[in-house]
């Protein structure tokens, strides 16, 4: 199972897409999450999505494999080609980073405790 997929649909002329990424979270512990963004082909993404954390890849993989069977039955289809929301998806990334990250110099020092 490949960890990013591009899947489009044409639905009475209207083109949507949806891009997924499987990506590794900061602090190497070994923590995975999948990332979805999702909207009109040609344009902005609508919807940037998160799914995890996941312990390893597979998980995540496995999570993915379910989304790809079940967007599948609604008409969507793997697309080959570049994927055009990578940026969106890398800032999702440094959001989820940012927000699960270890700040140091954020404790209050008690000495009588």
């Amino acid at each position: 199972m490949p960890r990013n997929l591009i899947l489009t649909r044409d639905c009475s002329g209207i083109h949507t897409r949806i891009e997924c990424e499987i990506r590794p979270l900061a602090g190497d512990r070994g923590l995975w999450t999948l990332i979805c963004a999702a909207g009109m082909n040609d344009a902005q993404p609508t919807t940037i999505k998160a799914q995890g954390p996941f312990h390893g890849p597979c998980v995540a993989e496995g999570l993915l494999l379910a989304i790809t069977r079940s967007l599948a039955l609604q008409g969507y289809a793997q697309t080959e080609g570049p994927a055009i929301w990578r940026l969106h998806i890398q800032a999702e990334l440094r959001r989820l980073n940012s927000e699960r990250c270890c700040h140091p110099g954020d404790f209050q020092f008690r000495p009588e405790s």
